[in-house]
């Protein structure tokens, strides 16, 4: 089940507050997905639509370990031509050093592993990437104005 305070826009445009959406625990994030890039130019979708799948996978399948009877919510909002995003989870967070990595240097993890890769890309797609101190909660910013850079999917 989703749960959303998103308006038609005729009713409230973005700019004016923060949007939400809850849903429980699932991998199943195509329709909350489109929700989110619903009033994102076209141009962006598939990049950012990589960034957020990646982020709401990290809060349902490791934050909240699947459990439908825990939610993760998104928070969104638009601000001066930056696309603002706040994902949580109800799960126990994840290590502070983690959440403390160095900014993207454009190399992924040499490792065989998956572990971390999910926050590299993250840094790479979102302008501003940064967690709360539980590891619970990440803020996600993209910035779209005339100095931004292209797309990097297209």
């Amino acid at each position: 089940m989703i749960a959303t305070s998103l308006r038609p826009a005729p009713l409230r445009p973005l700019g004016q507050g923060w949007e939400t959406i809850s849903f429980a625990s699932t991998l199943y994030l195509c329709p909350i997905l489109d929700l989110l890039l619903e009033h994102i130019p076209p141009k962006w979708h598939p990049e950012l639509r990589l960034g957020l799948q990646e982020a709401l996978v990290n809060a349902a399948k490791h934050g909240n370990n699947l459990d439908p009877s825990k939610t993760v919510k998104v928070q969104f909002s638009v601000v001066n031509n930056e696309y603002w995003w706040i994902i949580s989870d109800e799960g126990s967070g994840f290590p502070a050093p983690y959440c403390d990595l160095p900014e993207y240097n454009g190399n992924l993890p040499c490792d065989e592993s998956e572990s971390g890769r999910g926050l590299c890309l993250l840094r790479q797609i979102f302008d501003q990437v940064c967690w709360n101190h539980h590891g619970t909660e990440v803020r996600l910013c993209k910035q779209m104005n005339s100095r931004s850079r292209l797309p990097l999917i297209t």
